[in-house]
């Protein structure tokens, strides 16, 4: 179910063996997301729930669901990339269809991640999950 992008860190994740590794890894793939407009950071794309200032901008194109994402926090930006990977493309049906704690979990983050960290994953999963809905 996964995309082909988010395979791509799968795989990367199985060459790092050790869990710092990994978390660089993560890390540097938010660096390398594009910023988030500073006009697109306001309440409506803030989500609730993050230990970090989190917006998610999200945008249906040709019945596709994608979003841009920015924190203040470098390791949540870099799970803003990921769940990118995960999700964007995607048609809007696929969207609910999507495991992602499961598919989190095949990078063996779940296991690493603070308490905090972990709720504002699921918070962004789940605002994710509510705006696709509202579209169906």
């Amino acid at each position: 179910m996964a995309s082909a992008a988010f395979e791509e860190i799968v795989e990367d994740f199985e060459f790092l063996e050790d869990w710092e590794d990994r978390y660089r890894h993560v890390i540097e793939q938010g660096k390398a997301m594009e910023p988030l407009e500073e006009a697109l950071k306001v309440s409506a794309t803030k989500v609730d729930g993050c230990a970090s200032q989190v917006w998610l901008h999200p945008k249906i194109e040709e019945g596709r669901f994608h979003f841009d994402g920015e924190s203040d926090a470098l390791i949540v930006r870099g799970l803003i990339s990921v769940l990118r990977s995960l999700y964007n493309g995607l048609p809007l049906a696929e969207v609910m269809a999507v495991d992602a704690r499961a598919e989190m979990e095949r990078l063996g983050l779940n296991e690493h991640l603070s308490a905090q960290r972990s709720n504002g994953v699921r918070a962004m999963i789940e605002r994710i999950r509510e705006t696709a809905a509202a579209q169906l």
